[in-house]
């Protein structure tokens, strides 16, 4: 019982407008093929009551996704039961490959997966919409996962995922030794939104429309990764050595620290 977790980078990440505390955009997501963690059902060795999570995280247990994800079906009276007792005595463990705190979308990948698994493996006939209600409480990027789409469009807080019909593009990633925090990075951007808010968010809606129609391979021959990615100048706001790894042929993912670039390809 193993799948495997794919990551994603942000073709490109426009922020078109605020909605209380979050921020929407609109953004190309494309699914990385070569870059996946493995997700593994396994067996314990011996039954027990606690969900058991292996894998190299920097949080505990109670804070990772997965967990957050197991606790939400739990919630789901008709299968509530049977979720609880498989996990008696099964463990889940993950093989990470995608480096945390990257802008790749590693977590909400882990919690696509997981549920996705749930719902072939023990057969519980969770319906879409159902599974995308419970990823719109576990975080933005989730849907995009659940759908498995190779690219979409994405709007809103990440809860409207439409297709785009393109084929994968071969990519190379690179990560620098940076990890960055999502909220603080979107926090810095809107203290610049705030400033000339009308004005900025007018120019990412043009821009965005006219990236919508486009394939993936044409923004990026057409376009910098300064003018692709709306959080890049936050990101290196609160981490300067950001800079360091930025280059022309690169493109920067969601909210950092990741850059990655087509391999059979680099920019003139």
């Amino acid at each position: 019982m193993t799948y495997n977790s794919f990551a994603k980078v942000n073709i490109y990440l426009k922020i078109v407008g605020t909605k209380d505390n979050y921020h929407l955009i609109s953004s190309r997501f494309m699914i990385v093929n070569s870059l996946y963690d493995i997700i593994k059902f396994e067996k314990k060795e011996k039954m027990n009551d606690q969900f058991e999570l292996i894998g190299k995280f920097s949080c505990k247990t109670e804070q990772n996704i997965i967990y957050k994800a197991y606790k939400k079906l739990l919630l789901i009276d008709n299968i509530s039961k049977k979720v609880k007792d498989f996990f008696n005595t099964y463990k889940v463990t993950v093989v990470k490959n995608i480096p945390e705190f990257a802008g790749l979308g590693g977590g909400s990948s882990n919690a696509a997966t997981f549920l996705t698994m749930c719902n072939n493996i023990l057969n519980l006939n969770l319906k879409k919409e159902k599974l995308n209600f419970i990823s719109n409480s576990l975080g933005s990027d989730v849907t995009f996962f659940l759908e498995g789409f190779n690219s979409a469009n994405v709007e809103g807080v990440g809860d409207k995922v439409a297709k785009f019909d393109e084929e994968s593009l071969n990519l190379d990633i690179l990560t620098p030794p940076i990890k960055c925090h999502t909220p603080s990075v979107y926090g810095q951007y809107r203290k610049f939104l705030l400033k000339n808010y009308d004005k900025i968010i007018k120019q990412n809606k043009l821009l965005s429309e006219k990236l919508n129609g486009l394939k993936s391979y044409e923004i990026l021959n057409s376009f910098s990764f300064q003018e692709l990615n709306d959080l890049y100048m936050s990101a290196c706001i609160l981490y300067p050595d950001i800079k360091n790894y930025a280059d022309k042929n690169w493109f920067f993912s969601g909210s950092g620290s990741s850059f990655f670039r087509r391999k059979d390809w680099v920019k003139q």
